[in-house]
């Protein structure tokens, strides 16, 4: 507080002689027994950072008049005036003023003070505030978001009301920030919902949002982007902040680049969360390069705003609707506005308070007089805001000073009791008994009961006959319906003549042309953006590290079947190549060799015919290879245990060639089985997305991979489950006879591979599952050529001494002796 008070003393130097400076403008200033103070932008040029590189009070009227805000003004001495005159509200007190003009954004700090200030424009230091009193009992306004901020930090510590008719920051509802800050505006939290409203009706979800370069724009922005996750955003831009009167180069070429973009891109809405001075430029800027046939949605602060509606040719841009209070008349203040201030009354107090320097506006009047017509059509509804504020304070003084029919006790009042009195009060408007501010729980007083807070400034006409109805359940929507004896109504949007149905539904083709479009497939965009990128397309290249270990493996593989083959070609006659089924070790290592050949086809580019070969070569071949094992487990089990009972079935299968039968009756059933499942589940490239990662696309062979496996593999673990039981019945056969153990590890190496294959496939996808995939033939592959063949060639280099007849015939005896 020390540190107010100093800044206040300082202050109150150049007050006291900006207040020796006198003009006759009763505008700015009326005595009364009770002061309220007023904080208007009648100027606004520079809309950048205010002046805060050097100590000098900006002099307003330098800029250009603000019309509204000159209209704003005079809603406040329309009601102080009307009030005056009142022989009910205040009977016997006259209200006075204190107006001054904040340049918009510039010109805040001093007037604030020179309001805390006491008569004497001083501002005492002191321990306890409570019995202090300024030299006004309640300020209204200023009028921009960044501006009442400011004012709302310095006069809540004072504890002096301050009702804003324009800000609808959200930063203003904390009470224990701004426990005095009131509002007869909706925050900008309501204004972001009817947006959204809007864009939910005519089922606009592919939209441009446009914010400008400052607190109001951004605080916009965010609240949207919360709020709008359902709707695709093409692009957001930033609506830079001028500063300076030409605008600097950067300035003006943001802007046309900010242009050219919207220009560029194929959304048709535009939301435009801005203050109504950037637009000025920015407009300009979009007639200068033909933007046409756009929708474009304002924000409350710029869609009625003259400033912006008096623009040539603006209507060529296309249709703009806007958010804005709901307009509630006020008698006389139309005519009230274009009148000089006359009487003597407003003269003599103008002498005797001063003026400060910045209560100067002697384009104002004209200003307001040559916008007559566009403020006439705008309506009252910032104005009414105005108005309402000072009824509130005026209502408020009425319950403290216990006004009643025979008059008022006047007393000292001070600014704390008059916010006390306004959070708990429902006060009536003169003429408007239907549109009286509610000051409910909290500091806010927006909403005018039964006012709906909101509604639309539609740019198109509404037919006669036709009449606003509420849209669904909000009162605070409307849309043009026709009165029941007229069919429809005609209007023009986007330079299409549309047809509203009796439900007050557009046509499908209007919602169609502002709906999202999905990327093509094989593109991807990030959410809410305008843009399509070619997506990523992944498979296992030649020259990744899983790739180069792989074909390793996979030249080993070929090598040992290769080695194996020539090994068993130059020992064909040995008794060790006989038992293990000659001819068939021949066809079952030729199917090793193809099945190894197989392994590349995982890896590059897949094509149909890679695709093919992956589907078919290793499961004909594996098939091939479990069927000769299985028809040998079996003949020599037929031969030492039901050969001597059945002759004349040993002899028929020995005749008929059963083995290679039986080996060609699984191949041709296993080529009937992959032909249909090529025909049901086609082996041709797909691109899939997997994961989370938009940006990839996988590129895969067939995405019902895991039904095509499943077909393919329930003949061959039903092959191998036979093929394990004839293994089986024959552990106690001659040892150079028994392949129980080595059939039993290609067994199990079989199972275990297919049983990891398809606990990676119920976990992973893409790249993951080709990988496992390849690696699994490949460890089916060994399995076979190392524990089948892997013993024959063992005895064969390194104990020729068992590859004798000799050998074998010592072993068939002992069994023979043990079986006796």
């Amino acid at each position: 507080m020390r540190l107010v008070g100093l800044v206040a003393t300082c202050v109150g130097a150049l007050v006291a002689v900006a207040t020796s400076l006198t003009t006759p403008l009763s505008q700015f200033h009326l005595a009364g027994d009770y002061i309220l103070g007023g904080l208007f932008s009648l100027h606004a040029e520079v809309v950048g950072k205010p002046h805060l590189s050097y100590s000098e009070v900006p002099l307003c009227k330098k800029y250009k008049p603000k019309v509204v805000g000159y209209s704003y003004l005079q809603a406040m001495r329309f009601a102080v005036e009307e009030i005056n005159n009142s022989s009910v509200l205040l009977p016997g007190v006259s209200l006075g003023y204190e107006m001054e003009d904040v340049c918009y954004l510039t010109n805040m700090i001093l007037p604030v003070l020179y309001f805390l200030s006491d008569n004497r424009s001083q501002i005492e230091i002191r321990t306890n505030w409570t019995g202090y009193r300024p030299r006004v009992v309640a300020v209204i306004g200023p009028d921009s978001s960044p501006a009442s901020v400011s004012t709302a930090y310095i006069l809540s510590q004072f504890l002096v009301p301050q009702i804003t008719y324009s800000a609808s920051t959200e930063a203003l509802s904390n009470p224990r920030l701004f426990p005095v800050a009131f509002r007869t505006i909706p925050s900008t939290e309501q204004q972001v919902a009817v947006m959204l409203l809007l864009l939910r009706w005519f089922r606009w979800d592919w939209v441009i949002v446009l914010s400008s370069d400052d607190n109001y724009g951004q605080q916009n922005l965010q609240l949207l982007r919360s709020q709008a996750s359902w709707a695709c955003i093409a692009f957001q831009e930033i609506i830079p902040v001028q500063q300076g009167q030409q605008g600097s180069n950067d300035t003006e070429t943001w802007i046309r680049d900010v242009v050219g973009k919207i220009q560029r891109s194929t959304a048709q809405v535009v939301l435009v969360l801005s203050l109504e001075l950037p637009l000025l430029g920015f407009f300009q800027e979009v007639l200068r390069q033909n933007v046409s046939g756009l929708v474009w949605i304002g924000a409350e602060a710029w869609a009625s705003d003259p400033s912006v509606h008096s623009i040539t040719n603006l209507s060529s841009v296309g249709t703009i609707f806007g958010v804005a209070v709901q307009n509630v008349p006020i008698p006389g203040l139309n005519d009230f506005r274009v009148r000089v201030p006359t009487g003597p009354a407003g003269a003599a107090a103008a002498q005797a308070l001063g003026e400060t320097c910045n209560q100067d506006c002697d384009g104002c009047l004209a200003s307001a007089r040559a916008n007559d017509r566009s403020l006439r059509g705008t309506g009252h509804r910032i104005d009414f805001n105005v108005y309402s504020a000072v009824y509130v304070v005026a209502h408020a003084l009425h319950r403290l000073l216990r006004c009643g029919r025979s008059g008022c006790r006047k007393q000292p009042v001070h600014p704390w009791q008059v916010s006390a009195i306004c959070m708990e009060t429902t006060v009536p408007v003169a003429r408007h008994k239907e549109a009286a501010p509610v000051l409910g729980a909290g500091p806010e007083l927006w909403g005018c009961h039964p006012l709906s807070p909101l509604s639309w400034l539609c740019s198109f006409p509404v037919g006669v006959g036709a009449f606003c109805k509420g849209v669904r359940a909000s009162a605070c929507l409307f849309v043009p319906q026709l009165l029941e004896e007229v069919g429809r109504v005609n209007f023009t949007l986007l330079n299409t003549p549309i047809n509203f149905n009796e439900k007050g539904d557009p046509p499908q083709w209007l919602r169609d042309n502002y709906t999202c479009q999905r990327c093509p497939p094989d593109m991807w965009s990030l959410p809410g953006q305008e843009e399509c990128f070619m997506r990523r397309v992944v498979y296992l290249h030649w020259k990744e590290p899983i790739s180069i270990v792989l074909l390793l493996c996979n030249v080993v593989g070929l090598l040992a079947s290769l080695g194996t083959l020539a090994t068993f070609v130059r020992h064909a006659n040995s008794p060790v190549v006989k038992s293990a089924g000659g001819s068939l070790c021949l066809l079952m290592l030729a199917s090793l060799l193809a099945g190894f050949c197989s392994i590349p086809f995982y890896i590059g580019q897949p094509t149909e015919l890679t695709c093919v070969c992956r589907q078919t070569i290793f499961s004909l071949c594996f098939s091939v290879c479990i069927s000769c094992i299985t028809v040998r487990s079996f003949q020599i089990i037929f031969v030492f245990k039901v050969a001597g009972r059945l002759p004349g079935a040993y002899n028929v299968w020995m005749k008929y060639h059963g083995q290679q039968v039986f080996v060609a009756a699984v191949s041709v059933a296993k080529v009937l089985l992959v032909a249909i499942n090529i025909g049901s589940h086609l082996p041709a490239p797909v691109e899939y997305l997997v994961g989370t990662d938009p940006a990839e696309l996988i590129l895969i062979c067939n995405r019902s991979y895991r039904s095509s496996m499943v077909m393919n593999n329930v003949f061959d673990m039903s092959l191998s489950f036979l093929c394990f039981c004839c293994a089986y019945m024959g552990r106690a056969l001659p040892k150079n006879y028994n392949e129980a153990k080595y059939i039993t590890l290609c067994m199990t190496s079989y199972f275990t591979t297919w049983v990891g294959l398809i606990l990676v496939m119920s976990v992973f996808e893409g790249m993951v599952v080709t990988i496992f995939d390849a690696a699994a033939v490949l460890s089916n592959l060994f399995g076979i050529l190392l524990g089948y063949f892997g013993s024959k060639c063992y005895v064969i280099f390194f104990h020729p001494e068992r590859n004798t007849a000799a050998f074998f015939q010592t072993a068939i005896q002992s069994y023979t002796m043990r079986q006796e």
